[in-house]
């Protein structure tokens, strides 16, 4: 019971806090640009040729502002945003009219969740694995050789790294495809063949997203375990003549990863960031291109849509992770 009042409890409220003021400035961000999609949607219409007669416009104009949440007050527009919301409707995409939004991020979501995940964990533990024998055995050549290309490597923007070896890898030696989720045209069934193709469109983007993943946690996992070595603890343990093997295992790495833990929670979103910034430099179909449709054509919906799931998904991996760290830290769990 203390668990839940003194833990528990005030992670709940922030979570919930936390989502609504995220979701209530995406409501009111769009709102304040200069874009109009109703407008938007009617000029194309008549650019295209199509004749529409004042009234015809008013009716579709009213139409259109229902299907997009523009009917009414400003206050109006945010509750039933909010009622929307709540059952899961953010009404037809523009640039994919009809398309309801719930669609297009069903078929997105599955793409960027896996990437997301495989490159995460890859990323996190073998930086971390890297790292802490590196900050453990310093004065190895093999550390100084990491350290070197972590220089290189770890400042890179993702989308910088990601060019590089789409030109690398695609273009000049043209051993991976240029971009896309699967083949042209491929209707995909389950086969062996099939998911290797998936992967072989998927490996460039998830290798850019690891490369500096690694390098960014190699580099912290190696500082911390510096730090932790020189405590009297491990000196203590080197001492009794407690086996090397067990002193890096027990002592050291065990210690240095509860920071590790909490820098996982907070680089979620930065992750998240650079995930979407990948999938629009390798036309990977998706959330990041999802959302580059939504801003370069002014897509209100689709727009509020993904930012809303973008920020769900992050504020709950970090809940997760910040429930889940009592089982690492005896301290938090017995406070």
């Amino acid at each position: 019971m203390n668990f839940v009042r003194r833990y528990l409890l005030p992670r709940l409220i922030t979570y919930f806090l936390v989502i609504w003021v995220g979701i209530t400035m995406i409501f009111f961000i769009p709102r304040f640009l200069p874009t109009d999609p109703v407008q938007q949607f009617i000029n194309r219409l008549v650019a295209q040729g199509t004749y529409m007669d004042p009234k015809a416009i008013e009716e579709m104009t009213e139409t259109l502002k229902e299907l997009y949440g523009l009917k009414g007050s400003l206050w109006e527009q945010y509750i039933n945003f909010w009622k929307r919301f709540l059952k899961g409707d953010f009404g037809p995409s523009y640039y994919q009219f009809p398309t309801p939004v719930i669609i297009l991020i069903k078929q997105s979501l599955p793409w960027t969740a896996w990437l997301l995940l495989v490159t995460t964990l890859l990323s996190w533990i073998i930086g971390n694995i890297l790292g802490g024998l590196a900050g453990y055995f310093s004065n190895r050549r093999w550390v100084k050789i990491l350290d070197g290309i972590a220089m290189v490597i770890r400042p890179m923007p993702y989308y910088i790294l990601a060019l590089g070896l789409l030109i690398l890898l695609a273009y000049i030696i043209p051993i991976f495809p240029i971009g896309g989720g699967f083949a042209i045209g491929m209707q995909f069934t389950f086969s062996w063949e099939n998911l290797l193709i998936l992967l072989k469109h998927a490996f460039l983007p998830a290798l850019s997203l690891i490369l500096i993943g690694v390098f960014i946690w190699f580099q912290a996992m190696k500082l911390v375990v510096q730090s932790v070595k020189s405590e009297d603890y491990v000196k203590y343990a080197k001492m009794g003549g407690i086996e090397e093997k067990r002193i890096v295992r027990r002592y050291v790495i065990r210690n240095a990863m509860l920071p590790q833990i909490t820098g996982l929670a907070l680089s979620l979103g930065q992750i998240f960031g650079g995930a979407l910034i990948t999938e629009i430099v390798f036309s990977y179909p998706g959330i990041g291109t999802l959302l580059y449709n939504a801003i370069f054509t002014g897509d209100y919906n689709l727009l509020m849509g993904v930012s809303t799931l973008s920020i769900l998904l992050i504020t709950t991996s970090i809940l997760l992770i910040d429930l889940l760290y009592p089982l690492f830290d005896p301290r938090v769990r017995y406070r």
